[in-house]
């Protein structure tokens, strides 16, 4: 069993920068697959990066390749996912995702989710 609680979401300007957090419960996290996912107003949830628990294999969607960056610190129980060159079309709800078995592009891959931190970028 495993509690996620994202924050570091907020209100920034097109072509900035934030990074989020994903603070995680339970001693073994370290061994979770994770994922981040959003969901904007109207839209479906979607995929947006995944690292598995080794780190072997990291995923990305097309419209954040090169501009968001997925990490974990194990030492920390945290995720994170640093965001650069923001676009209005990034404005959502981000949650964080974590499995002990699966990783991948689904959401139906994850078990445990956050309750989601708000982005929104102006232009």
């Amino acid at each position: 069993q495993v509690q996620l609680v994202e924050s570091g979401g907020g209100l920034v300007q097109a072509g900035g920068s934030l990074r989020l957090s994903c603070a995680a419960s339970g001693r073994t996290f370290s061994r979770y697959n994770v994922g981040w996912f959003r969901q904007a107003p109207g839209k479906e949830r979607e995929f947006v990066a995944a690292k598995s628990w080794s780190g072997s294999s990291i995923y990305y969607a097309d419209s954040v390749k090169g501009r968001f960056t997925i990490s974990r610190d194990n030492a920390k129980n945290t995720v994170y996912l640093q965001m650069d060159s923001l676009k209005p079309e990034d404005t959502a709800v981000y949650y964080c995702a974590a499995d002990l078995s699966r990783v991948g592009r689904g959401a139906a891959s994850y078990d445990y989710w956050g309750q989601g931190t708000q982005v929104t970028v102006s232009s």
